[in-house]
């Protein structure tokens, strides 16, 4: 049968006892003889041959008692430090399980659920540790279902909605006279079209299946394209625009299209949460040092109202919106998810930073390669 925790800390806690307790005994036994050996050679002389036995006693006496104080002194800071040192090993023993258990409760929590802490023992940790491996796999087997069932749901839904979008469309251009409520049913039609569409790219993206047509691209280039397309909403509500980069051409490898619906996501949502009179910045920066490996950064970065802290690990989850900052009409909650989902596909990653009533800053990585560049 296995030790348990609490069996261990008794074994080791008495173990301490023994061990100090042993060395205070030997160190008191070895103080004492190098006493009396300097006791010996300094005081035995013939005034302490010739004096009385009851004033050698004292003699003795005084002299052990004025040099114990400083042996006392030292033998107990021996004695704390043994304990000490002990107790620090023993504690590091015994919190070692616990520390590789935290580190791997901190990946999960981070969305890595590739995670599992190996059982080294039977005991309490032993069980805790293997009751995490358990739910990891539970909880890795649950999101391979909820994306096989996403996946699913995405492709049953497409051929209906097609159809029913396509009579709708044939009513119409047939010159029929079309009530208001069929208008209505077909504006509902078409936008859950595009929540299907979504959701079907969502989930390639995420099971790693999602193609892409890598070709080297000017971003600079890009971006500026992109931005005109989107600057005169802007300009409709006052809102400033401004594109910072380089002289020379940034190049990265990367989805053409894929990377145009990453931007102009992250722009449509600045312009949409920036108020009247407000500035969005968009930089570039090449080849920014960052996890070990070299990034094209590119940050939008706007004065809107912000993102509160709490909110901000959840931002990129399906269906998630921040509804107490943001008040406005916004879309399904799928944009920001399929943008992630969009850069992690190129090998990038992207970051928010944001504070109520100053503004927020997406950050998006595209990890640099020396041969994008044509010759």
């Amino acid at each position: 049968m296995k030790p348990t925790v609490r069996q261990k800390i008794f074994l080791f806690m008495g173990l301490l006892v023994f061990l100090t307790g042993s060395a205070y005994s030997f160190g008191n036994r070895v103080s004492l003889e190098a006493l009396f050996d300097q006791f010996r050679e300094e005081e035995m002389s013939t005034a302490f041959a010739e004096a009385s036995p009851a004033d050698q006693i004292e003699l003795l006496k005084t002299y052990v008692i004025g040099h114990m104080k400083l042996l006392w002194l030292a033998k107990w800071g021996i004695f704390i430090a043994v304990g000490l040192f002990f107790s620090l090993w023993v504690s590091g023993i015994l919190t070692r399980p616990l520390r590789k258990l935290i580190a791997a409760i901190e990946r999960v929590t981070g969305g890595d659920l590739e995670v599992s802490v190996p059982v080294q023992s039977n005991d309490e940790y032993g069980k805790v540790i293997q009751t995490f491996n358990d739910m990891t796999q539970r909880l890795r087997e649950a999101e391979d279902a909820r994306k096989k069932l996403m996946a699913d749901f995405a492709h049953e839904f497409r051929t209906p909605l097609s159809i029913m979008q396509l009579k709708l469309e044939n009513y119409q251009q047939a010159g029929h006279h079309v009530p208001p409520e069929m208008l209505r049913i077909h504006d509902e039609v078409i936008r859950l079209s595009l929540l299907v569409n979504d959701l079907q790219t969502l989930s390639l993206a995420e099971a790693g299946k999602l193609s892409l047509d890598r070709k080297p691209l000017d971003l600079s280039a890009h971006l500026e394209q992109i931005i005109d397309d989107v600057k005169y909403e802007a300009e409709e509500n006052g809102i400033e625009f401004r594109l910072s980069t380089t002289a020379r051409p940034v190049f990265v490898s990367v989805d053409a299209r894929r990377m145009t619906q990453v931007f102009i996501n992250l722009l449509t949502n600045a312009i949409r949460y920036t108020p009247q009179g407000g500035k969005i910045s968009v930089v570039i920066e090449d080849e920014v040092a960052e996890q070990h490996a070299v990034y094209t950064c590119v940050s939008v970065v706007d004065t809107g109202i912000g993102i509160p802290a709490e909110e901000l690990e959840r931002l990129f989850d399906r269906f998630y919106r921040v509804e107490k900052a943001r008040p406005h009409t916004g879309g399904t909650g799928l944009g920001l998810s399929i943008t992630h989902q969009f850069v992690k596909a190129h090998g990038g990653f992207i970051r928010v930073m944001s504070e109520l009533g100053q503004g927020t800053t997406f950050t998006v990585y595209l990890p640099v390669n020396k041969d994008n560049a044509p010759a």
